[in-house]
């Protein structure tokens, strides 16, 4: 039988994630190979925007890649906030940037005034480096998505802060929702921050309509020794795509359209961009971060990283089972904007129901919700209308906090 268990989140934030897979075999053969730049000459300056690379150090070592778009096409200076874009698992920065300039949100926010500036999650390909540890070490990918509430998420906005000296906005997709709800149910990083758009937020799991994905989670889960062993988790021919295949076989299911199957059939996205996505995606992420997002499947509960057994929590945490993050505790009066979508099967509707249940008491006037019927999970960051439907919004939602 079918349950809900784990690795329905490894897919989750990834608002592609089993799409790579699917496709990766035959993309393999003609993905252009990574150069020595970064993000800004690859991708930004190409486009006639100014763009600067910064760095920072994580307390536990990690050293993350920034990329900053202080001022529009035009060459004008930002005289808006900052404005710090958070993505997904499973890719990096560049998710901001795959459409046109036209229909991206960092190069709209740079347009409209606003000072840009994009996040890269450890162990991405800009953000591969660590102040003593290598990739190749399995040490480097000991961390879960409770380090990067703990640690990415705070050295970016601080860095971002000390730099501009200005509280900024944030924007998050998926796994880069999950993170900011868990820093802002602790009460961390307000002093910081104005405001927060999240798209496709993910916070509550156990509901995903996906019967692929719960069929995957149940295979990563019942076997996590196994996966735990790999240390590094990235969506290659040589495990991922595998392991999805044999999914497919046993629900007889079309792989050719997995990203349908399991982010929801996209409405809007641009399939002349998707050979850009190819060549900058799969990003990988720790086996671990896998398996703690299976476990928020599996229990229904937005919790800390379970180590398994009593003694190992406690050593942990000080207690037998991993702390709860209370979504409920959010403060009441900051500035949020949720937008999910009917197709959605990683951010399921359901599941963002009881979210908004958590938020009940949140001041009416400072939570705004959009609900669009037909998108699904990757329109929100790839969608060709997503300027007219979600971005105007978002910096309206802005220009009011």
């Amino acid at each position: 039988m079918i349950t809900r268990m784990s690795m329905m989140n490894m897919i989750l934030a990834s608002q592609l994630l089993v799409f790579f897979i699917c496709v990766i075999a035959e993309a393999h053969a003609r993905k252009t190979l990574y150069t020595d730049d970064g993000i800004c000459k690859r991708m930004v300056e190409t486009q006639g925007y100014t763009c600067e690379e910064h760095k920072v150090t994580t307390v536990d070592g990690y050293i993350l890649s920034l990329q900053r778009m202080p001022a529009g096409r035009s060459g004008k200076a930002a005289d808006k906030p900052p404005v710090l874009l958070q993505h997904g698992l499973f890719i990096d920065a560049i998710t901001w940037l795959f459409n046109t300039p036209e229909e991206s949100l960092a190069y709209i926010l740079a347009d409209k005034g606003f000072d840009v500036w994009l996040a890269n999650t450890r162990g991405t390909k800009y953000s591969s480096a660590h102040t003593s540890l290598s990739p190749n070490d399995m040490a480097y990918w000991d961390w879960s998505w409770d380090e990067l509430v703990s640690y990415d998420l705070p050295a970016s906005l601080s860095y971002v802060f000390n730099h501009t000296a200005q509280k900024m906005h944030y924007v998050g997709h998926s796994l880069g929702t999950l993170t900011a709800l868990a820093a802002f149910s602790e009460e961390q990083l307000m002093n910081m921050l104005r405001s927060a758009a999240l798209l496709s937020p993910i916070a509550h799991l156990n509901q995903i309509m996906s019967q692929p994905t719960k069929l995957a989670a149940d295979l990563f889960i019942a076997n996590d020794v196994y996966w735990l062993g790999l240390h590094e988790f990235i969506p290659n021919e040589n495990v991922a795509s595998k392991f999805l295949e044999g999914i497919c076989r046993s629900l007889k299911l079309n792989c050719s359209d997995l990203m349908a199957i399991f982010t929801g059939p996209n409405c809007c996205i641009n399939s002349s961009r998707i050979n850009i996505f190819l060549n900058n995606e799969p990003q990988p992420s720790s086996t671990k971060n896998l398996i703690h997002l299976s476990q928020m499947i599996r229990t229904g509960k937005i919790a800390k990283y379970d180590y398994g057994n009593e003694e190992q929590n406690i050593q942990h945490y000080g207690e037998a089972s991993p702390p709860l993050y209370d979504m409920a505790s959010i403060p009441n009066g900051f500035p949020l904007f949720l937008s999910y979508g009917g197709q959605d099967m990683l951010s399921d509707v359901n599941d963002v129901k009881l979210l908004l249940t958590d938020l009940k008491d949140h001041h009416k006037n400072k939570l705004v919700l959009l609900f669009i019927e037909n998108y699904a999970h990757a329109d929100f960051v790839m969608g060709v209308n997503a300027k007219q439907i979600v971005y105007d919004p978002i910096m309206a939602f802005f220009n009011d906090n």
